[in-house]
């Protein structure tokens, strides 16, 4: 039956709903809670694969020419200086820089179709890290949140129980990586130390200097005691002293935490392993990253900066990605060696692809309508090129998939549902994400 809808997306039957709840005392609220529980019954039921995820975001959109979608036989204008390299599975090439990930491809996927219509750093570091389109237009050094990123939804549906935060990001956080409405107690904690420095120390695992352990406690208790008295707050808006709470509190449990102190513990790592993740701090901070799943922690970003190659594309390539790639493949097989990758998954992509024609500059500009995205670990088959782009890769034209199927592959593989309602703290419902349709291809 086609059932017709107006440009708000409301049919016949959500209006007559919405009369039988006015009739019978249910909200809209309450509604939408009824339809999204029967919408979920509906839905194929997956069993989780995953207990953390590990997100490598190359801010600025990484160029899908560049790495896992090469065109040799494009135009030289199109295709670029690179070579594309053979992978361990027959007839799936990478393009000349990805050597390691080509050799391991048995270990990991590439999404080659993914493709969405935000192509500027805001609105597409938003959609990519949420599942969510922005509402209202932003701007390429706008930090959006409208709605709460992968980390802070992992958080809250997958608290630690041992006084580590459950979402941390290093060295910092992407403009689209907070909790939204969901509240400061899901906001990621910030490691910006450098871990490849000779004196690595993260500042809020220590007390400073001259405040004893003692003296502390004291601190503490007195604190204890002011948050005792009744505070007049305003249930709408909520007491904002409560954001400062969580974070002190936040810091007290790190600085209780033993497995805190141990996770962050990098030299206790072989040399010869950490000369394998490379002596960088971006494969450093990945090798803590790998020792943060270990004591537990469920969602972990590595922001990395500078992908933004609207000039000199070669060139930047040819000075960063040898090292940059190997930190993967390392993580990855590192992963597998101790029996990890099975419930670890590691992700690696950007904001957007980039344009097909090379510009004046040697670069390429913003491109939303194709970029690839690897994806390895807790249950991903290994080996997969899932979809396509057309043979001058201006488009994904084969297996098409958005950003939403991305978003609710991940949120499934963690045992979190996709098309979960959570309530702002006006009550306003919010789905995790808007077409919570997982990727099948993408489930062992």
């Amino acid at each position: 039956m086609n059932v017709s809808k107006n440009c708000n997306g409301i049919t016949r039957r959500n209006c007559l709903q919405l009369g039988l709840g006015a009739m019978t005392g249910l909200g809209l609220t309450d509604l939408l809670r009824l339809q999204a529980q029967a919408k979920g019954t509906d839905a194929p039921q997956r069993k989780a694969t995953a207990k953390s995820v590990i997100l490598i975001w190359m801010d600025g959109g990484p160029s899908h020419y560049e790495t896992f979608d090469p065109k040799p036989e494009a135009p030289v204008e199109i295709r670029g200086e690179f070579n594309p390299i053979p992978t361990k599975v027959p007839g799936v090439q990478f393009s000349q820089h990805m050597k390691r990930l080509a050799s391991i491809f048995d270990k990991c996927s590439v999404i080659r179709s993914i493709r969405h219509n935000q192509g500027n750093h805001g609105a597409g570091n938003h959609y990519m890290m949420t599942g969510a389109p922005p509402r209202i237009p932003v701007g390429c050094g706008a930090f959006v949140s409208f709605h709460p990123s992968m980390g802070s939804v992992v958080a809250h549906e997958k608290p630690t129980t041992n006084n580590l935060p459950a979402y941390f990001t290093m060295p910092s956080m992407s403009r689209s990586g907070g909790p939204n409405f969901l509240g400061a107690k899901y906001a990621p904690f910030v490691m910006s130390d450098n871990p490849n420095s000779s004196n690595f120390r993260v500042r809020d695992l220590a007390l400073p200097s001259g405040l004893t352990d003692a003296r502390y406690k004291t601190r503490r208790d007195l604190r204890e005691q002011v948050d005792q008295l009744k505070r007049i707050r305003d249930e709408v808006a909520g007491d904002p002293v409560l954001n400062l709470d969580e974070y002190y509190e936040q810091g007290y449990n790190l600085v209780a935490s033993t497995e805190a102190q141990t996770a962050f513990e990098i030299d206790r790592e072989p040399a010869e392993l950490r000369d394998k993740y490379g002596r960088t701090s971006f494969g450093q901070r990945a090798l803590l990253a790998r020792r943060l799943t270990e004591a537990g922690v469920p969602f972990i970003t590595l922001y990395e900066g500078g992908w933004d190659n609207h000039g000199s594309l070669f060139k930047t390539f040819n000075g960063r990605m040898p090292s940059f790639e190997n930190t993967i493949a390392t993580l990855i097989e590192d992963l597998d060696e101790r029996g990890l990758l099975d419930t670890t998954m590691v992700l690696a992509l950007g904001e957007f692809g980039r344009t097909p024609k090379i510009n004046p500059g040697a670069g390429r500009d913003h491109w939303s309508n194709a970029m690839s995205v690897l994806m390895a670990g807790g249950g991903t088959p290994g080996g997969l090129a899932l979809g396509a782009t057309d043979k001058a890769g201006y488009s994904a034209v084969e297996r098409v998939l958005s950003p939403e199927n991305f978003v609710s592959t991940v949120y499934t593989k963690m045992g979190i549902d996709p098309d979960k309602v959570l309530y702002t703290p006006e009550g306003r419902p919010s789905h995790l994400v808007s077409d919570p349709t997982p990727i099948p291809e993408l489930f062992a």
